[in-house]
């Protein structure tokens, strides 16, 4: 038996207004509030990062953002989330190295693909890191910090932010290339890393420039070098590990912003647009250099390139220095 005519007609009609319907979707969104997760806790650099964002993006897109701040295993909870939920364009993610590149290469068993499982939007800006010894410390150069640890290997300490932190993987990578053997100490965060550096209790550190620029303009650590290719903005008489001797060295920690795969297209480079215009204007710029990030404009092609090369080099980083969890 053959179905009449009216239902052939019927269900063909269905079959446009649902291929219509994505279409649709995209030309009025957004019509309910998007919201972003940080996968940190509220006040750290993500966080103030997202809040400075939101408030112009609410603007911009004449819609309601949330901040949902989903703390917990370096980034991974949060960013697990996001990769869960729904690909419509109403959840995105403040995503960073520890998300999507260093906690990726360290841990086997992370529950999402960091590059299969997101629609990256756009690279947000990266921060140096600095190589730190306290005030009261021999080392007046890179030179100096790396003949003393090759002459008593392991008796040099290092301090860190945090196992499979920026700072962390920054010492890693700094022992991989110069060979000379520092002992990590995780501290529970940036604060009590650089009290102790400042007491004496460690002799050296790495950290944001964000967080080291007030104790070094205070004269309580000195700054050897810094961990990026090029010299930072906010500490330009510093010289980078490659100008002090330290061939390859290029770490910077990053922020970004992320969608779940499978978002559509127009609406990412809608984002990424959306963003470009706020991050040039003076007021969001001189926020975002006041928190130590520096930002080139990039599309969501560059971006992903971008992932998929730090991805590469903290694998790299992880299997040759045999880094542990």
């Amino acid at each position: 038996m053959h179905p009449p005519r009216r239902s052939l007609l019927a269900a063909g009609l269905g079959a446009v207004l649902a291929a219509a319907l994505p279409v649709h979707a995209q030309d009025t969104w957004p019509s309910k509030p998007v919201k972003i997760v940080v996968p940190f806790a509220p006040g750290g650099t993500s966080d103030i990062l997202a809040r400075t964002l939101a408030e112009k993006l609410q603007g911009s897109l004449k819609q309601t953002i949330v901040i949902e701040n989903k703390a917990g295993a370096g980034g991974v909870i949060g960013a697990d989330s996001v990769a869960k939920s729904a690909p419509d364009g109403y959840t995105f993610l403040l995503g960073t190295i520890a998300s999507h590149a260093i906690n990726p290469a360290l841990q086997p068993k992370i529950p999402y693909d960091a590059l299969k499982d997101f629609a990256p939007v756009m690279l947000l800006g990266s921060i140096s890191n600095v190589l730190l010894v306290g005030a009261n410390q021999p080392y007046k150069s890179v030179a100096d910090l790396i003949a003393a640890a090759k002459a008593r290997p392991g008796s040099i300490a290092f301090g860190s932010a945090g196992t499979g932190s920026s700072q962390h993987m920054s010492g890693e990578a700094f022992k991989l290339l110069t060979g000379a053997e520092l002992s990590h100490v995780p501290y529970r965060g940036s604060a009590p890393a650089i009290q102790d550096l400042i007491g004496g209790q460690i002799p050296a550190s790495f950290e944001t420039v964000t967080v080291a620029l007030p104790h070094i303009q205070s004269g309580k650590v000195r700054a050897l070098a810094v961990t990026s290719a090029s010299r930072s903005r906010v500490l330009p008489d510093i010289p980078t590990l490659q100008e002090a001797g330290v061939a390859g060295f290029d770490v910077a920690s990053w922020q970004a912003f992320y969608a779940p795969a499978g978002t559509p297209p127009a609406i990412v480079q809608r984002m990424n647009r959306e963003l470009a215009s706020i991050i040039a204007t003076p007021e969001v710029k001189a926020r975002m250099e006041g928190l130590g990030l520096e930002y080139q404009p990039n599309t969501p092609e560059q971006f992903a390139e971008f992932g998929r090369k730090e991805l590469a080099k903290w694998a790299k980083i992880v299997k040759d220095g045999n880094v542990k969890p």
